[in-house]
């Protein structure tokens, strides 16, 4: 089916009051929990019948960006193994497979490989299909696997025996997807979501050979504020409940070794105390902001965990320096750390300690799987705009490394025909800005000729770094400068840089984005008519501010599964996430947050007036940002936007937040977006 003309929805006008106020959403009507309404249904299918029709010139191109970027990658593939006990542990694709099969080994050459797990099959019957958490109980005789089958992040998990392969009885409903195993083999833990609200709040005990129905339920937390995983620490003696707010850290454990006992808390919890815990041996191990902006490392016995006050500094807080992740081993001890936006990893045994650092002016490391703490290695990626990743064995006694995988791509690729730079852009309230560029070198020219593609996110203080993409090639190989906007709300220059971009700090992520956009025009990296922009989820609520904002920078816009009802969601407690997220965008409940949030709210700034060319997508079962926010921020920039740039709005009807599953077939998406700004070229 083709339609040619635009959907125009209806509108029912529903009064929304707080404060004394009465907004009007001529569009409330859009919201269907079930996801069965018809009428709701069929505008979805005109909008993407609509946006095939307006989309179809470019149609030739977009198949053939797909089909680049499927060539890019290797077919057969398969991951380095890695050692855990027994077994050595890998996973391996061929050919046109969507996804991965898992395997374990007597050795690292594959020797008695036993296949554990075909995805593959499992997703045979299914248009969208997640694995979640795999888990090997004890005695490596038992593998757990959860499965989420429409995007909603539901998992269901299954039990099989790993030699037969034959699944057993035991299912478990309704689950965030992780199974921890207590020591007895028989015994695991599992949180159970909120089927209204998608909130884990209660940890539940099962028994193998009982049905769910018998589990008893362990834990369960009020303050809906909190996300709930599960973990072991790394000795493998406790099992913990993480609870985790924004601004908030609290831990509940039991021992390993005795499942049946209660849960009892870990740490003393103090409000905007966030920390991670571990522990190895007779020492816990905890990352921690108390008196700490940028986090310290410290260390506490069975006796001192409790007491925040009775803990012993290891690392010390540093003003420039943000602490990021730790990794223990017997041995040694691996800091993750940024400086100035730059990663690095600090290995520390007894007094002495010595770094990995790197030579790229902007790339990615982060540790590898690394599970048995005796080891004297670790395993470390890396990556940069440039290089594609690499997985390194490091020796923790002298640093040297050696290479164990790299990455490949496929084609007429060569490094060296592509360069990197770091920039620094200054805003309008004097603050540096981080700036990640790569282009291909001989199609470069700093004349104002360039297209240009600025990618932002900015929130919750997740760090987008400056990873290699096999993806970002096709703009690369057509002139175009790839630009990652290092915007205040991420923690690329520390803590404060995240403080400072979130609640009553939010307009600084737009400022930081739109003054980056207007410093690549000014310094004529950017043509004036061929600067794009994109982001999704939080980076699409970063999209729909600036283009309210500064509509008349950008030529075309990617928004997807955009966050873009702020005010709605965030006094609604029954979505999703909503109780989760008050520390990060305020709690419109209250008279200020109201009014912070209200002003940069996309939907509700939404103003007669011209906005770029739109490519916005969602998936029917997002379980992040609900389908109905970008619907009806579609259909009120429908009503309002005074010019003839396209409005296209594409829904996956079998996929959730992170769109289409698969390796091959969530290419498409990307190869749409990039159709669509090469076409704006034109």
């Amino acid at each position: 089916m083709t339609q040619s003309i635009a959907p125009i929805a209806k509108k029912i006008p529903h009064q929304l009051t707080i404060h004394n106020e009465t907004r009007i959403d001529n569009y409330y009507w859009m919201r269907d929990d079930s996801r069965t309404d018809k009428e709701i249904l069929a505008h979805l299918t005109a909008e993407n019948a609509y946006c095939d029709a307006m989309l179809a010139p470019q149609k030739p191109l977009q198949d053939s960006l797909f089909e680049e970027l499927k060539s890019r990658i290797c077919k057969d593939d398969n991951s380095v193994p890695v050692k855990d006990g027994d077994y050595w542990y890998h996973s391996e694709v061929s050919g046109d497979e969507e996804y991965s099969r898992y395997y374990r080994a007597a050795d690292n050459k594959g020797s008695n490989k036993q296949l554990l797990l075909d995805v593959n099959a499992l997703a045979a019957s299914h248009e969208h299909f997640e694995l979640g958490d795999m888990s090997i109980s004890p005695d490596d005789s038992l593998l757990t696997y959860a499965s989420d089958l429409d995007g909603r992040r539901i998992y269901t998990v299954n039990f099989k025996h790993v030699e037969s392969g034959e699944l057993i009885n035991d299912v478990l409903e309704n689950t965030e997807g992780q199974i921890v195993w207590a020591n007895d083999n028989k015994t695991v833990f599992y949180v159970k979501k909120d089927p209204q609200t998608l909130l884990g709040t209660q940890v539940y005990r099962h028994v193998l050979g009982t049905s769910q129905s018998d589990d008893e339920l362990v834990y369960e937390e009020e303050d809906h504020s909190f996300y709930m995983s599960l973990d072991k620490s790394r000795d493998e003696s406790l099992i913990f409940i993480n609870l985790e707010s924004t601004e908030t850290s609290d831990t509940w454990y039991i021992d390993a070794n005795a499942p049946m006992d209660e849960f009892a808390q870990l740490i003393d919890c103090i409000d905007e105390h966030e920390y991670s815990v571990d522990k190895l041996g007779d020492t816990f191990y905890i990352v921690s902001n108390h008196q700490a902006t940028n986090f310290k490392v410290m260390t506490a016995t069975t006796e001192t965990i409790f007491d925040v006050e009775q803990w012993a500094t290891k690392i010390d807080h540093r003003e420039d320096v943000l602490i990021e992740d730790i990794e223990i081993f017997n041995d040694y001890l691996i800091i993750v750390e940024r400086e100035l936006g730059q990663i690095r990893f600090v290995i520390h045994r007894g007094d002495t300690n010595y770094p990995i650092t790197f030579d790229d002016p902007c790339y990615y490391a982060c540790l590898g799987d690394n599970p048995e703490p005796n080891a004297t290695t670790a395993r470390i990626y890396y990556s940069s705009l440039t290089t594609p990743g690499s997985l390194f064995e490091t020796d923790l006694a002298t640093t040297d490394r050696t290479l164990l995988k790299a990455q490949k791509v496929l084609g007429e690729f060569n490094s060296d025909d592509y360069q990197s730079e770091r920039i620094f852009v200054t805003s309008r309230d004097n603050q540096q800005v981080p700036v990640s560029l790569v282009y291909k070198k001989s199609l470069y020219q700093q004349d104002g000729t360039n297209p240009v593609l600025q990618y932002g996110y900015g929130a919750y203080g997740i760090t987008i770094d400056p990873n290699f993409s096999p993806h970002t090639l096709s703009l690369l190989n057509r002139g175009f400068v790839y630009a990652i906007a290092h915007v205040r709300g991420s923690e690329m220059l520390g803590r404060q840089w995240y403080d400072n971009g979130k609640k009553s700090h939010k307009q600084n992520t737009f400022n930081d984005f739109i003054d980056v956009s207007k410093h690549l025009l000014d310094e004529k990296i950017a043509h004036p008519q061929k600067l794009f922009a994109s982001g999704g989820s939080a980076g699409g609520l970063l999209m729909g501010a600036v283009i309210n904002q500064a509509p008349q920078l950008y030529r075309g816009v990617g928004a997807h599964v955009p966050f873009v009802d702020v005010v709605t969601t965030m006094l609604d407690e029954s979505i999703p996430l909503t109780t989760n997220e008050y520390d990060e965008w305020g709690n419109p409940n209250e008279l200020a947050a109201y009014h912070t949030i209200k002003a940069y709210s996309p939907i509700d700034n939404v103003t007669a007036q011209h906005y770029p060319n739109l490519l916005v997508t969602t998936g029917l079962h997002d379980s992040q940002v609900q389908y109905f926010e970008p619907m009806k921020w579609v259909a009120k920039l429908r009503e309002l936007k005074t010019n003839d740039n396209l409005l296209v709005f594409k829904t996956d009807m079998e996929s959730g937040h992170a769109g289409a599953s698969g390796r091959f077939k969530s290419l498409e998406e990307k190869a749409l977006e990039m159709a669509f700004f090469i076409n704006l070229c034109d």
